[in-house]
């Protein structure tokens, strides 16, 4: 059976054994993991950071690995064949994330491997010292990444049927289960050691995929000219500022400088950051990084080949539209383009490129759960045997939770919840960088802000209908569109550093009246 039959969503035999055989080794590289760099599992610094001992080139992968995920892969040309150029606005922000890396991640590490912390809510709550900013930093982290979970199951989901699995029904669920339950037992039997090993395997894979096809599938087009020639001139160009709005114009670079400054504030890339040995790898990989960047544009240019294809026209893959929308684009564009083994290849490469950060993302929220809400509230005595204990558990109880989500309600609520995500994960960011440059900054203050962040970003996501997070901003007359993470972000910094300086003068009075 040829790909291209195989599209009608019956199922490929050559390229689903292909996609299992891959998914098997990975699988086996998880439980292997736990013999590397042998340590003993039960501490949660091992478990959940790989013992902090992870040099530059295993940080390379685990963080490509993290921050590059088998949604990126789905969603960025999905973006791009449904909206056009806008979708690119992901290449500049991984542009501008890594001078970030650089100058603030390498001083977080210092001072987090000399205090002992294991995540960002116990950075902030020992600078800080308040217990309620570090839990306001753990639930706002754990509720920012449940959803971008689940979304990595959508992209898993989107393959698996593109394979051919029939949809709906218990047999249409089997495989993700299938695949969960895998996940579950190789993260907690090997922790972070798991995803940073397999990580090697699914970007070498990834690579793969993608050189083919910016070699194979402009060949057969014609070239890129005749793949830019074939894309409607309204997908080509951002839409030019009018009348008394800035347009597309100000939601590009609002949208590319707030992801960037939201993305390493994420749990899971704060546990990569941590995995790593030295502040100078961190260093090193700031500048290493850069080469996602550059595959990250070659993925996003497959939305612009799948509407030169034409495959949303193609009756042979109306059904995988009907069931997975635009993100079916980049499925079908390989089935389309490729023989089955090599679309064996591509869709495991992409499974497997949901693995890793789903494991990743569920040890960082199960950390956040142990050190910040179980040891700190419910039994601040408990041995360290029993802190990675409760961790493995809360990392089972995530992926659970995940993946009910995906097959009980529709995708639409992951996607509306992912970028609600976006915009509180942000409000993180003024705790974090003024705890490591600013210290006398206020925590009562930074409460406020943070609560005042999370409520306005809500709001203007809400006036959206949650389908989008881009809010026309009016200012003297001039509708400036802009991502709301970063309108409310700005709104949380200016509450805090204006607050503070106020609430230490009420605080110093009160004392003053109390020893009076």
């Amino acid at each position: 059976m040829s790909a291209l039959e195989g599209a009608s969503l019956n199922l490929d035999l050559t390229a689903t054994t292909i996609f299992v055989a891959l998914f098997l080794l990975v699988a086996w590289l998880g439980f292997v993991a736990a013999r590397w760099r042998k340590a003993d599992l039960n501490l949660l610094h091992e478990w959940g950071l790989g013992g902090r001992r992870f040099g530059t080139i295993v940080t390379w992968f685990l963080l490509g690995g993290d921050l590059y995920t088998a949604y990126t892969f789905i969603a960025v040309p999905a973006l791009v064949f449904g909206k056009g150029a806008m979708g690119f606005f992901a290449v500049p922000y991984t542009i501008l994330v890594y001078p970030i890396l650089y100058l603030v991640f390498p001083r977080f590490w210092i001072i987090a491997h000399e205090r002992g912390h294991l995540t960002a809510a116990d950075f902030v709550g020992d600078r800080f010292g308040s217990r309620l900013l570090a839990l306001a930093v753990a639930v706002t982290g754990i509720l920012a990444t449940m959803p971008y979970i689940a979304l990595q199951l959508v992209g898993m989901e989107v393959v698996i049927g593109a394979l051919g699995f029939p949809q709906g029904g218990l047999l249409s669920h089997a495989p993700l289960i299938i695949a969960l339950l895998i996940l579950a037992a190789f993260t907690r039997a090997s922790g972070l050691r798991a995803p940073a090993l397999i990580a090697i395997v699914k970007d070498l894979l990834i690579f793969i995929t993608v050189i083919a096809a910016v070699v194979v599938i402009p060949a057969k087009l014609g070239g890129f000219s005749a793949i830019f020639a074939a894309v409607p001139q309204e997908r080509l160009l951002l839409t030019p500022p009018g009348g008394e709005s800035l347009g597309a114009y100000s939601a590009y670079a609002t949208l590319a400088l707030g992801s960037a400054l939201a993305l390493f504030l994420y749990p899971h890339s704060m546990t990569g950051v941590l995995s790593s040995s030295s502040g100078n790898v961190i260093r090193r990989n700031a500048a290493l990084l850069s080469a996602y960047s550059f595959v990250l544009g070659l993925i996003a240019l497959l939305g612009y080949m799948a509407l030169a294809v034409g495959v949303d026209k193609d009756p042979a893959y109306a059904a995988g539209f009907g069931n997975f929308g635009p993100n079916f684009a980049v499925p079908a564009l390989f089935l389309a383009s490729f023989q089955s083994w090599f679309v064996g290849i591509a869709f495991a490469a992409i499974a497997i490129g949901a693995l890793v950060p789903a494991a990743i993302m569920s040890i960082a929220c199960a950390s956040l759960f142990t050190r910040n809400i179980y040891r700190e509230f419910v039994r601040p005595d408990c041995p360290k045997a029993e802190e990675a204990r409760i961790a493995k558990i809360a990392s089972l109880v995530v992926k659970l939770g995940a993946v009910v989500f995906v097959l009980t309600l529709p995708h639409v609520y992951a996607i509306e919840l992912q970028l609600l995500g976006g915009i509180w994960i942000i409000q993180l960011l003024p705790p974090v960088l003024l705890g490591l440059y600013a210290r006398s900054i206020n925590a009562a203050a930074l409460l406020v802000g943070w609560a005042a962040g999370i409520g306005t970003g809500t709001y203007m996501a809400a006036t959206q209908g949650l389908a989008s997070s881009i809010f026309p901003l009016a200012i003297f007359g001039v509708t400036i569109p802009g991502y709301a993470a970063l309108y409310s972000v700005l709104i949380n910094f200016l509450l805090a550093m204006c607050l503070s300086p106020i609430v230490d003068l009420l605080t110093r009075r009160s004392a003053t009246s109390a020893a009076r």
